[in-house]
């Protein structure tokens, strides 16, 4: 202690470093609580009243700016300690106090400004973020001319070798963070199949049109308006929908949408002399009972389709295409079911299944069933960019009508025509390869 190399200097450069040590601590465990912390969980804190909270969400809306300010600070207060300990282990040492300082250093940064704070961080990151929000916002607005110069000379160097940064996009969008989530809680057991698979059908209202779920014009049941009453009312009982499209001349020239409750009232306000006479059931028209037609672009996304669907309080609409042609029907449970699964009742016929297992391990499908079905039932992952049916993926990859007994591989998967009906396949057999 007497050795003049200890002296107040020595003991104030060692204070330095120990202060400079606790400063990479404080960045190294911002850092990890910051970008660790859930937004959704921070929101619902800042929604209580927690004000580091709220500060916590305003300092990570630019995720690029925290981190190069936090790794600015924390690089400097890095090699500042190092370098004071270079010089006063030299002072001790020698030419052996650089080798000295390099080895010591090293531990006390790995131990205790890294791996420590770093720990206590991932154990609580929301807390950790409250707590450290406030000072990480001084360091960000001292080092933001600073950070915004580096990232302006990083972009130019990417731009020279060809790379192109959007200031914009976000690494992970949320749909993605949200959907791996779920993927990897799956994988683990955490999450059940079916809670997975709702959620991501809830996420995907936003990705997906009208186009894509739609009963194609085909298979739409309708009445023609020309009918007598008596027929009318025989295929409203006769049929499973509670509402049913009327047309005149064509089947393309919608008139009106007829409702069996407004049916009904009508009969029932006939009735009120206890008979309907032929008189009165010649003289019914039922376009004065039927509703406007509502009609929706193909493109329009599910999500707005439910908002409009909820707004006007209807379940029901006509789709068009560009032209103003009529291509399907949607309603809001068609929607729900993309959320839910297949939603019957009573009413419903009982239809079979779009799916069968044969006993060689292959799986006989109707041609209709959707790729999206498929994909969700049993985790495949067929693509469904350039068609919304397996039939049409086939014929899309095919670039031809194929006919029975044609085999075809791609994706994983091979194809074999089963049955067809005029020039739409019915019926093929799936075989993962």
């Amino acid at each position: 202690m007497d050795s003049p190399l200890i002296d107040s200097a020595f003991w104030f450069t060692a204070g330095a470093i120990l202060l400079l040590l606790l400063l990479s601590a404080f960045f190294s465990g911002s850092e990890t609580a910051l970008t660790a912390a859930s937004r959704g969980k921070l929101r619902s804190a800042a929604d209580r009243g927690s004000q580091g909270a709220q500060k916590a969400l305003h300092v990570t809306e630019d995720n690029e700016r925290l981190i190069g300010s936090v790794l600015l600070g924390n690089n400097v207060v890095n090699i500042l300690a190092t370098s004071l300990a270079t010089a006063l282990l030299t002072r001790l040492f020698g030419e052996n106090g650089v080798a000295f300082a390099t080895l010591i250093m090293t531990l006390l940064v790995l131990i205790f400004a890294e791996v420590l704070p770093k720990t206590y961080a991932i154990t609580n990151p929301e807390t950790v973020a409250s707590r450290v929000a406030a000072p990480i916002a001084l360091v960000v607005l001292v080092f933001s001319p600073l950070v915004g110069a580096v990232r302006a000379l990083v972009r130019g160097i990417l731009w020279v070798f060809g790379v192109r940064a959007d200031p914009d996009s976000n690494i992970l969008a949320v749909r993605e963070e949200i959907a791996g989530a779920l993927q990897l809680g799956h994988s683990e057991g955490i999450v059940e199949k079916e809670d997975r698979d709702r959620i991501l059908g809830a996420l995907d209202l936003s990705e997906r049109t009208v186009e894509e779920i739609m009963l194609h014009r085909s298979g739409i049941e309708m009445i023609d308006a020309d009918l007598p009453a008596t027929e009318i009312m025989r295929l409203c009982l006769e049929s499973s929908h509670t509402r049913l499209p009327l047309y005149k001349d064509e089947p393309e020239n919608i008139v009106g949408v007829l409702h069996a409750k407004d049916l009904l009232r009508a009969m029932h306000r006939m009735l009120r002399d206890e008979s309907i006479d032929a008189a009165e059931l010649a003289a019914f028209n039922v376009l004065d009972v039927a509703m406007i037609p509502y009609y929706v672009p193909e493109t329009t996304t599910l999500d707005d389709q439910m908002r409009q669907f909820l707004k006007r309080q209807t379940h029901f609409a006509l789709v068009v295409d560009e032209y103003g042609a009529l291509q399907g029907l949607i309603t809001l449970e068609d929607i729900l079911e993309e959320i839910v699964g297949e939603i019957a009742d009573e009413f419903d016929e009982m239809q079979d299944a779009p799916l069968a297992q044969s006993e060689d391990g292959s799986w006989v499908v109707d041609g209709a069933t959707t790729i999206r079905d498929l994909n969700r039932l049993h985790d495949w992952s067929l693509p469904d960019d350039e068609a919304n049916t397996i039939a049409g993926l086939v014929i899309h990859e095919a670039q031809m009508i194929p006919a029975v007994g044609q085999v075809f591989s791609f994706h994983g998967f091979r194809f074999e025509i089963l049955e067809k009906e005029e020039n739409r396949i019915a019926t093929l057999r799936l075989r993962q390869l």
